[in-house]
């Protein structure tokens, strides 16, 4: 890397200079703002307590032995105590040839032996998967290509909470209400008609609630009191007793919403390596509490319900067995992880889950390590912030919810009619289209989730993700298609005669070399921030780039067949970048648009 030269050659420099040594890692090195001459720019100012000299001198000093020393440094300027330097196209260009033909570029294959493992999606059987789970599983499954992508063996698993009271809201609720209803008799998926009596249930809990406010009981005493919370209370008992009557409705129930759950995940892009199953885990949570227990680390109190005291770590005391002896989420969660680090003693199991679990996540650690299980140390939290739309949050339980299929729809629908609009839809069969429309929908649903820092609050706005001229995935596809016409026209290269073809650069063409360049550095820094929206950005910056050096310059019209082949080669090179870039993201690119 260029930097590293520079950051060594500089440490050289003060040696030579001043008589003393610095580590590299103190030299501050960063991309010079376009406004000045330069393609990386050296921070002098720490460096003058060395020098003992004004900063404009310390960086011409500096300067002068960096372009003396390091043939990679073509000239450089001072701006202050700012040293602004130069890299020689040559440089750029020996990478580029290095590496034009190299299909997976930007992608590392060594690695840790010991895998990474990135849990995501975890949903509930009671609902379908909405908004706020596209938003959890893309960014899971990024985070996950992106680890592969700097050599990790990664391990992608998701949790379904398919046990607990929320389950049982929508058993009791079918079995109330639903006369026998299927997702074949209904014409519904079988994770909408579950989520349907889900709603049911709360609508007729909040009935009783309000009866019973009414008749003098307080908001307490009303909670307590409501006959339909107790049969679900009650359902949960009889399930963890493994009622047969009980458990053949769970497992019917859970059979519809599974099966649409895959659905909507084959439809989005998502996959999993393996599943686990809260109803196969809390069993181990149980009696890891139990362990607990014996070697008092934990506590029970009168009522019989069992607690971790966590005041002395400054938290306060978490519940994990109820009075009753059902469980709660940490408890499965306690058990599922020392299932996971047993099955593959992972060197860090990532958990994706919302902003909102900070506390549980703090929480499981702690009580994982006074259990005596130091690889908790190894547990993750990548937490992201919510996901709304223009009008406001969403609430499951009260059906206000963005459905993912009915948004993947709503995509669907946008990119056809944008298409059409624009007049990009000739010249391609029904299928090709449908294929186009479906791309073009989850691009844009993508891009935009994803180019959004993971820990930032955001809102969806389908209309504003579609847009062939903005900071979408439809312009980056678009650029990907150009790229694509551009390569189709052009005349074969003949083998061997482009490699490391001297050429007179334009500014614009070094642009493209330096943004290519980087993208190694990109996928490296997205997998130490866990953050897709790195790659996101970076792919954006190298669409617009090229879209300007598309405008500005000749390609297939240029007459110097040398200046016309590196040009072709330019562009395709810059194709297989956005490719892997946008593969990072889920996301397809077309060849033609």
């Amino acid at each position: 890397m260029i930097e590293t030269l520079i950051a060594g050659k500089t440490v050289e420099a003060v040696q030579k200079l001043y008589g003393q040594e610095v580590k590299p890692e103190s030299i501050s090195l960063q991309k010079t703002r376009p406004e000045f001459e330069g393609d990386l720019t050296l921070t002098v100012f720490p460096l003058t307590k060395i020098s003992r000299k004004a900063p404009e001198l310390t960086a011409n000093e500096i300067g002068n032995y960096l372009a003396e020393n390091l043939p990679e440094i073509k000239q450089f300027n001072v701006i202050k105590g700012f040293l602004n330097l130069v890299v020689d196209d040559s440089y750029y260009l020996h990478h580029f040839y290095q590496n034009l033909n190299i299909p997976d570029y930007g992608y590392t294959n060594e690695g840790d032996s010991k895998p990474v493992m990135v849990e995501y999606s975890s949903p509930n059987t009671n609902k379908p998967l909405h908004l706020g789970h596209i938003r959890n599983n893309l960014l899971g499954w990024s985070v996950a290509e992106i680890l592969k992508a700097n050599g990790k063996k990664v391990i992608k698993v998701n949790l379904v909470n398919d046990r607990g009271i929320h389950i049982c809201k929508s058993m009791l609720a079918w079995q109330r209400w639903g006369n026998g209803e299927t997702p074949e008799s209904s014409g519904m998926k079988g994770d909408h008609l579950i989520g349907k009596y889900y709603v049911m249930f709360d609508q007729e809990y909040k009935k009783q609630l309000a009866e019973l406010k009414a008749s003098g009981m307080s908001d307490e005493e009303a909670a307590g009191q409501a006959p339909l919370m107790g049969e679900a209370r009650e359902m949960l008992q009889k399930w963890e007793k493994q009622d047969a009557k009980t458990i053949r409705l769970w497992e019917m129930m859970n059979e519809w919403v599974y099966k649409g759950f895959d659905e909507t995940y084959k439809r989005l892009g998502i996959d999993f390596d393996k599943i686990y199953y809260e109803s196969q885990t809390y069993l181990l949570g149980k009696k890891l509490v139990e362990k607990g227990l014996d070697n008092r680390v934990l506590f029970r109190k009168d009522d019989g319900s069992v607690w971790a005291d966590l005041t002395g770590d400054g938290l306060d005391e978490k519940l994990l067995l109820r009075s009753d002896g059902t469980s709660v989420y940490m408890t499965q969660d306690l058990g599922t992880a020392k299932l996971r680090y047993d099955e593959f003693e992972a060197k860090k199991m990532i958990y994706v889950v919302g902003n909102e679990q900070n506390y549980h996540f703090d929480v499981l650690k702690l009580v994982l390590k006074k259990l005596g299980y130091d690889w908790a140390e190894n547990i993750l939290h990548l937490n992201y912030g919510m996901v709304e739309l223009p009008e406001g949050k969403m609430k499951s339980r009260e059906g206000t919810v963005v459905d993912a299929d009915d948004l993947m729809d709503e995509m669907y629908a946008t990119a056809k009619e944008t298409t059409e609009q624009l007049g990009k839809s000739t010249d391609f069969t029904p299928e090709e289209l449908d294929h186009l429309y479906h791309i073009v929908g989850l691009a844009a649903l993508k891009y935009f989730i994803l180019k959004v820092d993971p820990k930032k609050n955001m809102v969806f706005n389908p209309k504003e993700s579609i847009d062939f001229n903005g900071n979408t995935g439809t312009f980056i596809q678009y650029t990907y298609a150009r790229i694509q016409s551009v390569l189709r026209k052009a005349p074969p290269i003949p083998k061997g005669t482009i490699n490391e073809t001297p050429v007179t650069c334009l500014p614009k063409e070094k642009e493209l070399l330096k943004l290519i360049y980087d993208f190694p550095a990109a996928v490296k820094l997205a997998g130490d921030t866990l953050s897709p929206a790195q790659i996101a950005n970076y792919t954006f910056d190298l669409a617009k780039e090229f879209n300007q050096f598309y405008h500005d310059i000749t390609i297939l019209q240029e007459e110097d067949p040398v200046k016309k082949q590196f040009r072709i080669a330019l562009a395709k090179f810059t194709g297989t970048v956005i490719k892997n870039a946008m593969h990072l993201l889920g996301i397809e690119v077309p060849e033609r648009m």
